[in-house]
């Protein structure tokens, strides 16, 4: 896989680093990842893995645009709302970059379709808002061995988990929460700041590209916990 004039031109701040180069370049543009949910976390995880260079991406959202949705979902304006959100993404970040694909699906995944819909992906990204939907997706990922994203946020607080499942005996989402929690509030109901799902979501997009070029320290199996609130980070292991 070869990289057009423009393309060099377009991702020469990040070619010029050692840690990826024109090889890194390529492994970017040959990668695939899907995108489970595109709201606080999906939309800036698709706009900077579209800019980063990645070659396929999938966008999986069944629901559309609603005036509360603006303060935290950055893709989205005022003139969004009402429209499917996979279509507005689809459409943003095919202007921010046109050499990349993108599969979309205008759907709500299930135990009938999820399986056929992520199989073909590297990297699965969620950033959907129920445990229901993320547990549907952490038991696929581990069932055809692929690499699983999550994350959640809430109030001022994010978490980042990351599941290499091609690699046995690894943990996995229920690791941390062992079940489907059924207390845990939504952003609905306890309210979130708009920065903490930039914030989450970048790191997810982050964690996705050090996974296609394989460079720095892995979160694999562990969790990020981070509280903009009072500037705390921290990484916890987990035990499967």
């Amino acid at each position: 896989m070869s990289l057009r004039d423009n393309e060099i031109e377009r991702y020469s701040r990040q070619i010029i680093l050692k840690d990826i180069g024109i090889s890194g370049q390529k492994k970017l543009k040959k990668s695939k990842v899907l995108i489970v949910g595109l709201g606080g976390l999906g939309c800036p995880a698709a706009e900077y893995l579209s800019r980063a260079g990645v070659g396929t991406i999938g966008l999986i959202d069944h629901d559309k645009v609603s005036l509360s949705n603006i303060h935290r979902q950055s893709i989205f304006n005022t003139g969004d709302v009402k429209k499917y959100k996979v279509n507005v993404v689809k459409q943003r970040i095919k202007k921010v970059n046109s050499h990349i694909k993108i599969k979309s699906f205008k759907k709500k995944i299930n135990d009938f379709n999820i399986s056929q819909i992520i199989k073909s992906f590297d990297i699965i990204i969620d950033g959907t808002d129920n445990f229901k939907s993320k547990f549907l997706i952490n038991k696929f990922s581990k069932i055809l061995n692929k690499i699983f994203i999550s994350g959640a946020i809430g109030k001022f607080d994010g978490h980042i988990f990351s599941f290499d499942f091609s690699k046995r005996k690894k943990p996995c989402l229920e690791s941390f929460y062992q079940g489907i929690p059924d207390d845990i509030a939504t952003c609905e109901e306890d309210g979130v700041i708009g920065t903490v799902a930039g914030v989450v979501g970048n790191i997810q997009a982050n964690e996705a590209i050090k996974y296609i070029l394989d460079i720095g320290k892995s979160l694999n199996g562990k969790v990020l916990i981070v509280n903009l609130l009072n500037l705390e980070f921290r990484i916890c292991n987990l035990t499967k």
